[in-house]
């Protein structure tokens, strides 16, 4: 695993650098404390890569997770939703075990590219009230359901914060001119992710005007535990950032409900991510899925044990991983090691993070999950794909994620069986 360290060391950092800001943003979309979404982001370098048959394939919380994540901490409460995970990870590593890893190629991919855009929609728009800074009387963020914030957008314009609305502002201008051509074509895009520049800029921002009346407040800035393993002096007193599960709810339904949800689609989204990532490896080497659903049951469980978020295979961080040229799994591995490093160490640093501008990285995350060419490509795919992916998006937005994805597959069903039936009349 060392043979290749020259390449893999620099990786690694790559990795770490836009893994960083995705794990906070996605904490903040999952309504989780930041914290969770780092712990999940070390387990998924530090214990599921070593696992994984994936010699690219870089592990950490994913978006297509967030609405499952903030609807169950939102229903039962954070620590009896760690112990959905822990069910749902052993839930996993069964599916690993019977050698289910091959189910993701007969699952529907217009129901899964529905499932994402819709997770992508209701993302973007429970970042508004964070994009605009919306403080009322009491300085709380309105951001319970998709309608609520559509519903309540006026209080949001009201009650917005100039400061955090230029924040947003800013770091929204920083990923979008990543994303030109022109930026892609320099070198150093390639070292520092867009989405770590536009954090910057957006504490660099905070610096600026913390003094004057337009600070930003502490509700809209990340907040961390407040101790002294905060600080990184008393390592003695690290444990006190994590999180324990409530063993106690393990009688309650709604927890098995919300652990096979996890299983499934945390299952279908690595399954996915495996076959695009192997296609991008150049040495065209093939992941064992039965081995990666094993790997992902492991995390899954730990993660749930220790207060981290779900976990899975994700596509941007393995795909920077194999454009700066990693040769193995070390790369992820180590990247773990660095977000284990800065979890221990510095999380005050944290603190210094405007909400607006993990709520701009999550705009562009939730566009790119639902954005145009999407639907457009999947619409010149014929009725076929395109009425499965539509309805699991309305349904899915509309009613809950688990039913949604129910009903685009009895629809998708419907629909192979209509076409069949007229193209034999």
């Amino acid at each position: 695993m060392f043979k290749h360290i020259a390449k893999d060391a620099p990786a690694s950092l790559v990795v770490f650098l836009v893994a960083l800001p995705l794990c906070l943003g996605i904490a903040l979309a999952s309504g989780a404390e930041p914290i969770a979404g780092l712990i999940a982001g070390i387990i998924g370098g530090l214990i599921v890569a070593p696992i994984s048959g994936s010699h690219v394939g870089v592990s950490g919380p994913a978006a297509g997770l967030a609405v499952i994540v903030y609807d169950g901490i939102q229903e039962v409460g954070f620590e009896a939703f760690l112990l959905a995970v822990v069910i749902g990870g052993l839930a996993q590593l069964v599916l690993g075990i019977v050698r289910a890893g091959v189910v993701g190629k007969y699952f529907p991919a217009s129901v899964i590219q529905g499932m994402l855009a819709a997770i992508g929609i209701i993302i973007f728009i429970k970042q508004i009230p964070h994009g605009l800074g919306y403080a009322g009387a009491e300085g709380t963020v309105k951001a319970d359901k998709v309608f609520d914030v559509l519903l309540l957008l006026g209080d949001n314009i009201s009650f917005a914060s100039m400061t955090a609305a230029l924040v947003t502002s800013v770091c929204l201008g920083i990923l979008l001119l990543w994303e030109t051509d022109f930026m892609k074509a320099k070198s150093f895009t390639k070292v520092l992710s867009g989405s770590l520049v536009a954090v910057l800029a957006g504490v660099i921002v905070h610096f600026v005007t913390r003094s004057g009346g337009s600070a930003l407040t502490a509700k809209q800035l990340v907040a961390v535990p407040t101790s002294h393993a905060a600080n990184g002096i008393d390592p003695s007193a690290w444990g006190s950032l994590l999180t324990f599960p409530d063993f106690s709810a393990i009688g309650d339904s709604a927890i098995w409900i919300l652990a096979v949800t996890i299983a499934v689609v945390a299952s279908l989204e690595t399954l996915l991510c495996v076959e695009a990532t192997d296609k991008l490896d150049p040495a065209q080497r093939i992941t064992p899925t039965n081995r990666e659903l094993l790997a992902q049951g492991v995390g899954n469980t730990v993660s749930g044990l220790i207060g981290g978020l779900p976990i899975t295979q994700v596509i941007v961080r393995s795909s920077a991983n194999i454009q700066t040229g990693n040769e193995t799994k070390m790369s992820a591995i180590l990247h773990g090691a660095w977000l284990l490093v800065f979890f221990l160490l510095a999380p005050t640093l944290l603190t210094f993070i405007p909400l607006g501008s993990l709520a701009a990285v999550l705009f562009v995350v939730g566009y790119k999950l639902a954005k145009p060419a999407t639907f457009q490509r999947i619409y010149r795919s014929g009725m076929k794909h395109f009425i499965p992916f539509v309805v699991t998006i309305l349904a899915i937005v509309f009613i809950d994620l688990l039913k949604g994805l129910g009903i685009g597959l009895v629809v998708a069903l419907l629909c192979n069986r209509f076409m069949a039936d007229s193209e034999q009349s």
